[in-house]
């Protein structure tokens, strides 16, 4: 059995939709065997404001952050290497102020995710009602390249096919082959920038056959020329760290991958799988 890879996706009780405590996580990560993590804990600035999500709940505090991160990577530091990174929500009115956060920040790893789509959650049934599913997942890649071609100071984009986790009707409306020509500009990009992939094992480990995204956009960003991926579980809860790592180590291994990476200070570095 080859050591599990690093888990570059995690959160804590210091984003808005965990209340699992950092020491938790850490402690998990520990006990799967895994040598380093990294912390990304959602920073999404205008989020709409609902009766399920409350104004604030996805603005990082991040000195506390900092703080309770820094503490406990001295605590650890003879058993596992932590991480500072962050989840940033791209928005195009939000640009601007995203840029300024992470210049003012010293951030070892930044996730570039889009979690809404024309200012709502598509976790919601509401973003879904009375909107063809098809236009809307194709909406999502369409809004996702506009954000990376004006946006480009994160590391790796976050499970690129994010919204069909929500699809009211699921697989039928999504495959590579669907929406290749919009993928694949979103891959080109990432590539002609340098960005990388997050190879996003949720759904895998709830039972999905495929990760996010699956198998055949992975082979596709290799063939267009694109090495950097780093895994992550998304856990919110330490059960959930480095879930089906394993799996997702073959699948990036059948695309072609030989590697996987890890940061410091923003600067990649390779690791064999």
């Amino acid at each position: 059995m080859y050591k599990l890879p690093a888990d570059y996706h995690m959160h804590s009780n210091h984003s808005g939709d965990s209340d699992t405590p950092m020491k938790d996580m850490i402690e998990s990560a520990i006990k799967r065997g895994l040598s380093e993590i990294c912390f990304t804990e959602h920073m999404d600035l205008d989020f709409p404001v609902t009766k399920e999500v409350p104004e604030g709940l996805f603005t990082l505090d991040i000195p506390s952050y900092k703080r309770d991160l820094f503490s406990y990577k001295e605590e650890y530091k003879d058993k596992i290497t932590i991480k500072y990174g962050i989840e940033l929500g791209l928005q195009m009115q939000i640009t601007g102020v995203n840029s300024d956060l992470i210049r003012e920040n010293d951030f070892d790893f930044v996730i570039g995710s889009i979690h809404l789509l024309d200012k709502k959650d598509p976790f919601y049934p509401e973003a879904w009602e009375g909107r063809d599913e098809k236009e809307v997942i194709k909406r999502y890649f369409e809004s996702t390249l506009e954000n990376i071609q004006v946006f480009n100071d994160f590391d790796c984009l976050g499970h690129l096919d994010y919204i069909v986790r929500y699809a009211p009707s699921g697989a039928p409306y999504y495959s590579y082959n669907m929406y290749k020509e919009i993928i694949d500009e979103i891959l080109v990009t990432l590539v002609k920038n340098g960005k990388g992939l997050d190879l996003n094992t949720k759904a895998l480990f709830r039972g999905s056959k495929e990760p996010n995204p699956p198998a055949d956009v992975l082979k596709r960003f290799y063939e267009l020329g694109g090495r950097i991926i780093t895994f992550g579980a998304d856990a919110h809860t330490p059960e959930g760290i480095a879930g089906s790592f394993d799996k997702a180590c073959e699948i990036a291994m059948n695309c072609g991958f030989t590697e996987y990476y890890t940061f410091d200070k923003r600067v990649p570095s390779a690791i064999r799988l």
